[in-house]
């Protein structure tokens, strides 16, 4: 599904990335770890189309990602942050259902996507409330339901837990598991939650001197 051959991203003649090579097979569940500024974002901003001036061959479920349309990159790849990113006039509903708007879904499918998505996070009863009006392990789940609403194929996630409670924060990494498992999705996460890693049956990668090791 991801397969990164010799890439390599430098910032003012900084290298950051140093010859990474790493793949990884559709369905995976991967943690990425490593010291702050390592290069873990990076590489996932990389992967969703954030970076495009970088050295080496990315590519995305056979294709290399420089010629696949950014547009349609995207769509193939969810992705959920540390700070959720909802819009704090919409409605739980209004924050999913934005996912499927912009790419010119039909009404009609964009409400029973949105709705079996929130119940799939736990949340169909919240759909009408705003995101103030949610806990953060809420607004997470509503974040994840959005990354989903496109039916990516790959779900890349950048400290999904680092605003959230240790209670919380195990109840977003086991729902992205299960997600993960029922789903198919490949998951991509960053995490530097040394506990919730040893939780969760996954392989895990480390960025060290900016290179990817097991």
């Amino acid at each position: 599904m991801i397969v990164m051959k010799h890439v390599v991203k430098s910032y003012r003649n900084t290298p950051v990335l140093n010859d990474v090579n790493l793949s990884v097979e559709q369905g995976e569940f991967i943690f990425l770890k490593g010291g702050s500024g390592s290069g873990k974002s990076t590489l996932l901003k990389i992967l969703y189309r954030d970076i495009e001036d970088y050295g080496g061959e990315v590519w995305l479920d056979g294709r290399l990602l420089r010629s696949i349309p950014r547009h349609e990159s995207r769509r193939m790849t969810g992705t959920i942050f540390q700070s959720f990113e909802l819009l704090d006039r919409k409605t739980v509903y209004e924050n999913v259902a934005l996912a499927g708007e912009v790419i010119g879904r039909s009404e009609r499918e964009i409400r029973k996507e949105t709705m079996n998505l929130l119940e799939k996070v736990g949340l169909a009863h919240m759909a009408d409330r705003y995101p103030h009006e949610c806990s953060g392990g809420e607004q997470q789940r509503v974040a994840i339901a959005r990354a989903l609403l496109n039916k990516p194929k790959v779900l890349l996630a950048d400290e999904p837990t680092g605003n959230l409670d240790p209670d919380n924060a195990l109840l977003i990494m086991d729902l992205l598991k299960q997600l993960n498992e029922t789903e198919e999705i490949t998951m991509f996460i960053v995490t530097h939650a040394e506990e919730l890693s040893r939780r969760f049956e996954a392989r895990t990668l480390y960025i060290r001197e900016g290179r990817v090791v097991e």
